[in-house]
């Protein structure tokens, strides 16, 4: 049957992939709804963290994939905690993840409608002004195995509730004095159904409606009427909205102008990841103690973070798709499957250039002074349309003081004094002998060379077991380098995710290849055995020099199921 239906816009019934859209078929098919209509509505009050993509790849790609629109909503309802900062990052995160939305609203746009919606429910005497503290409501409410009990105020009359929320709407009363309630069923096993709280008392500068306003609608009065008014057929959100989908659909057909296809709420698995903390309060404990450097540090999940840490939307976007849309309560992600999906992504994509991080220089000591040749070398032999680069070589270079070794363990075959090593793609290389600073560390290498093993190997034959990667010390560029670990550990004796003092390494005198300087700002690349990086263009310009950070290291023994 699916194969033959059509939609109402014309297109053929896609097929299902997932439980939700195994219902907006059903749905469609049997005349529930005749188009498929989202909204991401998000609150600005925060940047958007990894905890919400999954929101905005179901809300977006649902509508897209039915040919319907998906708005995008601002759920403005807490002046004191919203800026337009955050609408703007949240703008900028939706575009940058290659989403489109056909109108953006905000909930203050229904304010208005939404004071007529409640005296519609206050004349219907379903709604009433309650004098009692917040205190008073907690106690008054019960527990889920105790009922609640009413509100001495639950009664007054339709008249003295209309005078008194009008009066609440004028600014007589103080916070927390009173507050508007739904009355529905106190005794109601789920909690959410107990005279929830439709409007209270806050006095606060709006970012968009300035002070018109002193009392505010709450999220789970505002947001089914906002998406009714909008004409939204699929409410899609994760399951900790599962439990308010009753009050949902209460506030909705109690105020009685929504009879036609109505909104319906879908709840799916939320995305739990390891070694993630997406708490708004966290994050912003972090940003305003100076923890990290702003809510696009490259540590913090923010999509702002993401993004510049070098995460591409391409692999984002698969990390999800790839993990499923469940009904279930969704088991925890690890995070080294995002980490997979970033380089999958990047493997084919990116130029592989030489780096070196934590540098020591070399001197070969019978290379001719003041010579530089260059070897042409691949940009990357799994992808050969990436073409060709010239590495610089010199007399003195510099290698990876991990590639060094005085007395070498079993099993180290990089560098060591009388062994014979491959510098990458150049030459065999002898180490004769070492200078040390008075802590008795190395600080200069002595090295051989066989002019006759240009390109890497020897003419006669034989074999040399280390290979390692070099840098010119004339030709390379300076660079900081940044090496990223989780912002957050889990720490077995509080039993929660603490901050992790070590989440980043500087790289300080780090050096890199000059083909470096051709790539453009933002550009990816592999540096070898290394990982994968990004030049960061905003830091670049900030110190005046070239800032790299690193994405994700190059290699894992993870292997995702």
């Amino acid at each position: 049957m699916e194969e033959t239906f059509v939609m109402k816009n014309g297109l053929p019934l896609p097929e299902a992939e997932n439980f939700i859209e195994r219902e907006i078929n059903k749905d469609l098919i049997e005349g529930v709804n005749f188009e498929v209509n989202t909204r991401f509505p998000p609150e600005p009050n925060g940047y958007m963290h990894i905890g919400h993509i999954k929101a905005i790849c179901v809300d977006f790609g649902t509508a897209a994939k039915y040919g319907g629109k998906c708005n995008l909503r601002f759920d403005d309802t807490n002046p004191s905690k919203e800026d337009t900062e955050y609408v703007d990052s949240i703008m900028d995160d939706i575009r940058w993840m290659g989403f489109k939305w056909e109108n953006v609203f905000y909930a203050s746009e229904y304010y208005d409608k939404l004071y007529e919606f409640a005296v519609i429910l206050i004349k219907k005497g379903l709604a009433y002004v309650d004098d009692l503290s917040q205190e008073e409501m907690r106690q008054y409410r019960g527990t889920l195995t105790e009922p609640g009990k009413n509100s001495p105020y639950r009664d007054r009359s339709v008249e003295e509730n209309l005078d008194l929320f009008e009066r609440m709407k004028n600014g007589e009363f103080k916070e927390g004095e009173k507050v508007l309630r739904a009355k529905i069923d106190m005794s109601s096993p789920n909690m959410n159904m107990r005279d929830p709280a439709m409007y209270r008392i806050t006095y606060a500068h709006h970012h968009r409606t300035g002070d018109k306003w002193c009392i505010y609608p709450m999220y789970d009065f505002a947001h089914p009427l906002s998406d009714a008014l909008e004409g939204i057929t699929y409410s899609l959100c994760s399951f900790e909205f599962e439990d308010h989908r009753p009050l949902y659909n209460w506030f909705v057909q109690n105020v009685g102008v929504f009879e036609d296809h109505p909104p319906r709420q879908i709840e799916f698995s939320r995305m739990e990841i390891t070694n993630v903390v997406t708490s708004k309060r966290k994050l912003r404990a972090l940003v305003e103690n100076g923890i990290v450097d702003g809510w696009d540090d490259p540590r913090m999940p923010t999509l702002a973070g993401l993004r510049k840490r070098g995460f591409t939307p391409e692999s984002i976007k698969n990390f999800i798709t790839s993990t499923g849309v469940a009904k279930s309560r969704g088991a925890t992600i690890d995070y080294r499957y995002l980490e997979y999906c970033i380089r999958d992504d990047l493997k084919l994509k990116n130029k592989r250039l030489m780096a070196v991080l934590n540098p020591v220089k070399v001197v070969i000591d019978n290379y001719p002074e003041n010579q530089i040749e260059y070897f042409t070398v691949e940009c990357n032999p799994e992808n050969p349309e990436l073409g060709t680069r010239e590495v610089p070589f010199s007399r003195e270079v510099y290698i990876e003081q991990e590639d060094f070794m005085e007395v070498p363990e079993k099993k180290f075959f990089r560098m060591a004094p009388g062994r014979e090593v491959r510098l990458m793609g150049a030459y065999l290389v002898t180490c004769q002998s070492v200078e040390k600073d008075e802590n008795g560390n190395v600080t200069l290498i002595h090295c051989t060379y066989d002019p006759a093993s240009r390109g890497g190997n020897a003419p006669d034959g034989r074999k040399v077991k280390g290979t390692i990667h070099y840098v010119s010390c004339s030709e390379g560029v300076p660079a900081k380098i940044r090496l990223y670990e989780h912002l957050f550990v889990y720490d077995e004796a509080v039993q929660d995710y603490v901050n992790n003092p070590d989440s980043v390494t500087v790289c300080d005198q780090a050096v890199v290849e000059p083909s470096i300087l051709k790539e453009d700002a933002g550009s990816r690349f592999q540096f070898v055995r290394n990982g994968y990086f990004i030049k960061d263009e905003k830091d670049s310009e900030k110190e005046g020099r070239l800032v790299i950070n690193r994405i994700v290291p190059l290699k894992s023994s993870y292997k995702p199921e």
